[in-house]
């Protein structure tokens, strides 16, 4: 307990300290895994809605494919990331290891699968009554998806929180693609395993109640706004 309430005000003393490294990685953790999760969401929600609207060859395989992403050790992911980005690999001419892109790379290969899965899961809950109801109506194909889109939307918001939720708590792959450099790639978990081996045990647990404190805010505003979207009426 002590060290928690320790933890606690290790935490609040860094950030009211305004110490430019501890907020020029908070800041870097939040630019890293929000381009992540926007990159994902403009891929994601529209080809999970497809997903969930379309049967074609090959459907089974590729939902298949995709949940098998949802479970992807993000180490592995990483791994990915950096033998396509290592100067022998095939991007390696970009030069984007050890920088931040290689960061969002790998957070988006973890975060993709989940928002693509859960947005077509999503998409699919909605009642097999209401598409009946609507062309009973005379409504056309576009209004019958958009119909359900709409019903779907608070799943939706669902898949983008957990898609938020696997890479801002992430550590292997970003410390893998990123490197953990000092004012360029430290993000916060990455900072939480620093201090861990240094043995600043005190440094790193204010560390981690900060991206809890973090993570949790997040997650409130997304959960909030989820059941106003749920309860919204037109």
């Amino acid at each position: 307990m002590n060290d928690l309430l320790g933890g606690l005000v290790g935490a609040l003393r860094l950030l009211l300290s305004g110490d430019p490294e501890i907020w020029s990685i908070v800041l870097l953790t939040l630019r890293v895994s929000g381009i992540a999760l926007l990159i994902s969401a403009v891929i994601g929600v529209p080809l999970g809605a497809w997903l969930a609207f379309r049967s074609f060859p090959g459907h089974r395989f590729l939902t298949t494919l995709i949940y098998t992403g949802m479970g992807m050790p993000p180490v592995v992911a990483g791994l990915a990331v950096y033998i396509l980005l290592s100067r022998s690999g095939p991007l390696g001419m970009l030069g984007w290891l050890f920088t931040p892109r290689a960061m969002v790379t790998a957070q988006v290969l973890i975060s993709l699968p989940l928002v693509i899965g859960l947005t077509t899961s999503a998409v699919e809950g909605v009642v097999p009554e209401l598409r009946l109801q609507l062309k009973a109506l005379g409504a056309t194909e576009r209004q019958i998806v958009q119909a359900i889109l709409w019903e779907a939307r608070a799943g939706m918001l669902v898949a983008l929180v957990a898609g938020f939720g696997s890479i801002i708590s992430e550590v292997g792959a970003v410390m893998l693609v990123g490197g953990n450099i000092e004012r360029s790639t430290r993000v916060l978990t990455t900072a939480v395993v620093l201090e861990t081996r240094k043995g600043a045990f005190d440094q790193a647990l204010a560390l981690g109640v900060i991206l809890v404190a973090l993570t949790f805010v997040l997650n409130a505003l997304a959960l909030r706004l989820r059941g106003y979207l749920a309860h919204a009426r037109g």
